[in-house]
């Protein structure tokens, strides 16, 4: 079973690309064969055994079906940076909480979201927090959020089409790069970005969010939106519910701004707004 776990932990073509593109990354002395490994299935093809058992676009009468759902949102303004999630963990049609919390605390200065698997996110981002730590004990400086995300991508990269479910942020303000954002996911991709919606709601959170989004908003009308984006996912998304928790993402670390609860923020922004006029009182 090792010897089938080993050869995952070769490095691969892409990730020396990743060298090329990030040489902050890799010279901060960061070892992925440090990494913690995952026992795989001991069977000689553990990718075609998941299709074959796993909710897969390739084999629609597999016996495993697996529905995610979530609101998770973060962008980018002269501020810093707002991220909002809602509270709600589903399995298939049963909801098995109203009050996960999905952002990751990964340092006083950088935060991560949850979307996909709640072990996962929580697994590796928890272990994305020591490597950072690390960093600062050898460098004697704050990692730069790049350099965090091309953690966890190269990480998560390696154990593609292994079952891992993420569909993360890494939200941070380093003074050499601003507010910066990169999402990463367990397909391998490592994006960076003004503005991103992941989960679920996400199409009903980004209807809000494109339609007032400006750079030039104030902390206080950027927090609104985010709470707004974030109510509007949950009151359209049967996946999406709970509770929604706020944060905003200075030079100085982030700063958490409460947990609002999703029927007495509704019913307040109804009033206030005139909006959801499909409900009644």
């Amino acid at each position: 079973m090792n010897s089938i776990a080993q050869q995952f932990r070769h490095t691969n073509p892409a990730h020396e690309a990743f060298q090329d593109n990030d040489n902050e990354f890799f010279e901060s002395g960061v070892d992925l064969k440090m990494a913690p490994s995952i026992t795989v299935p001991p069977i000689s093809q553990p990718t075609e055994f998941l299709r074959a058992h796993t909710d897969d676009a390739s084999n629609p009468d597999c016996k495993i079906k697996i529905a995610h759902g979530t609101t998770t949102l973060a962008f980018r303004f002269k501020e810093g940076i707002i991220v909002a999630v809602d509270s709600r963990a589903t399995a298939g049609d049963w909801i098995a909480s109203q009050t996960v919390n999905k952002v990751i605390r990964i340092n006083p200065f950088l935060l991560g979201t949850m979307a996909g698997g709640a072990a996962d996110c929580q697994y590796w981002e928890t272990w994305l927090g020591t490597q950072c730590r690390l960093h600062e004990l050898r460098e004697k400086e704050r990692i730069s959020v790049a350099a965090a995300s091309k953690i966890l991508g190269n990480l998560v990269y390696q154990y593609k089409g292994m079952g891992l479910s993420m569909g993360t942020m890494v939200c941070g303000f380093t003074k050499k790069e601003g507010p910066t954002i990169y999402y990463v996911d367990s397909d391998g991709s490592r994006l960076k970005g003004d503005m991103f919606c992941v989960g679920s709601g996400q199409t009903f959170a980004y209807g809000v969010l494109d339609s007032n989004y400006k750079w030039d908003l104030s902390v206080e009308d950027a927090l609104y939106l985010g709470k707004r984006s974030i109510l509007a996912a949950q009151h359209r998304d049967a996946y999406s519910g709970g509770s929604i928790n706020l944060y905003h993402v200075t030079e100085s670390g982030w700063v958490y701004h409460g947990n609002f609860d999703f029927d007495d923020t509704f019913w307040k922004v109804k009033a206030s707004e005139g909006s959801f006029n499909n409900v009644d009182a």
